[in-house]
């Protein structure tokens, strides 16, 4: 837990944090390591959305991938995504006819790309081999998608599905389990209102 809850004044009632950070190992079959993060409205358990979201994504995967680079995959939508990273100076490459990476993005640019592509499903890798391309993933995730990140997250720290509209992200990991993702996350989401958990 990130946050404790605070008693509501006059009311002895707990009053919990707006949104809260669930993080749960997943069961992906056929020896896929996963863990779910899930950002949702403490309340009503409707997903974050905008700039609260965005804000807190851009600080949450830094931690996650420490002091390694990572990279952000792109393979919809190809165009919009060429004219965002122009008109704001992010450092992009064609890796495959479908398939667009952004090199390793600051937490600004994290930001930015969560608020605006919100409605799209985009990759994140981190670990030492997304300093460089990776030809073999690269033109997979242009012919397969984020199901190439299957054959290649032990290559990686992590490679990350997220859906952002959704308030979910899947990371497979061979390194990183729940309670580890979590001490990861927690100073960074500090300057947050936000309860991290792992449900039941």
């Amino acid at each position: 837990m990130s946050t404790t809850g605070t008693a509501a004044p006059g009311s002895g009632a707990l009053e919990l944090p707006p949104f809260s950070l669930d993080v749960q190992a997943l069961d992906l079959g056929s020896g896929v390591k996963g863990v779910g993060l899930e950002l949702v409205e403490t309340e009503n358990r409707e997903p974050v959305r905008g700039k609260d979201a965005a804000a807190i994504w851009s600080v949450v995967f830094p931690a996650l991938a420490g002091n390694e680079p990572c990279a952000v995959d792109f393979f919809s939508h190809i165009e919009r995504v060429r004219e965002f990273c122009k008109t704001r100076e992010i450092a992009l490459h064609d890796a495959a006819e479908r398939c667009v990476v952004l090199l390793q993005p600051n937490q600004e640019q994290l930001r930015q790309i969560f608020e605006r592509f919100e409605g799209e499903t985009f990759g994140i890798r981190a670990g030492a081999v997304a300093q460089s391309m990776d030809a073999a993933l690269e033109g997979d995730l242009s012919k397969r998608g984020l199901d190439a990140y299957q054959t290649a997250y032990a290559r990686y720290t992590f490679c990350a599905i997220c859906e952002p509209e959704e308030g979910w992200v899947t990371l497979l990991s061979e390194t990183l389990w729940a309670s580890e993702v979590i001490r990861r996350a927690r100073p960074a989401v500090q300057p947050f209102d936000i309860y991290i958990a792992r449900p039941n």
